[in-house]
């Protein structure tokens, strides 16, 4: 299977803009107090069998038969804080500007009650935004939410400097890369995945700087 790359347009003001953004907040020290964020989405085809899979054995991996049942799929989100070692995945069965809206709302409500404002790094996706609190919540709700937001969008074609990319790659290989029947089940998997994950603090040390990228990406800046 072929695999298609995002490739950055060269000399671009906007995608240099919003990088550099994104680059600066990921060199700044971790503060409790304004914690930086990364979250994005991504989905999964439920699977159900036809036939009970064959178990593995010496020399022998896990056996799936060739038929199979559709059941539906499912949308992920992913919330990252890299320097403090934290995760939360949610499931829902849509991806909606409620659904994106409610998740933020529990993400400074429920996980960060004491942060005086996220740092929230996300990809400018049309739910990706205000627009979707004031659509689900009441308009002084939407306006106290937004006001503990920071919101930094990677560039268009750049969704490779969102770290919570690197969590959803980890999931995957981790959770993901089999067949799972139901909603609830994926859930579990999740939950189960996410409390490793945390007990142990995994986190992301991000390495590529502002200065790497202005060295190895010259390309992608405008030529004054």
């Amino acid at each position: 299977m072929k695999k298609c790359w995002k490739i950055p347009p060269e000399g671009s003001a906007a995608f240099v803009a919003c990088m550099e953004d994104v680059l600066s907040e990921y060199q700044l020290a971790y503060d409790p107090t304004r914690p930086l964020i990364c979250m994005d989405e991504s989905s999964k085809q439920l699977i159900d069998e036809v036939k009970i899979p064959i178990p593995a054995a010496p020399g022998k991996p896990l056996r799936y038969d060739d038929e199979y049942i559709r059941q539906g799929v499912a949308n992920i989100f992913m919330f990252v804080e890299p320097l403090a070692g934290w995760r939360h995945v949610a499931v829902t069965k849509q991806r909606t500007r409620k659904d994106w809206a409610l998740q933020i709302k529990n993400l400074l409500e429920i996980h960060h009650p004491h942060a005086v404002k996220i740092k929230l790094v996300m990809d400018n996706l049309n739910t990706h935004n205000i627009t979707s609190l004031y659509e689900t919540f009441s308009p002084a709700e939407a306006r106290r939410l937004a006001e503990r937001l920071e919101i930094h969008y990677t560039p268009k074609h750049g969704s490779w400097l969102n770290m919570a990319e690197i969590e959803f790659s980890a999931l995957q290989s981790q959770c993901l890369n089999r067949r799972i029947p139901s909603h609830v089940a994926l859930e579990n998997e999740i939950s189960d995945w996410q409390s490793k994950r945390n007990n142990r603090q995994s986190k992301i040390d991000w390495q590529f700087k502002t200065e790497d990228a202005r060295i190895k990406l010259k390309k992608l800046y405008p030529n004054i």
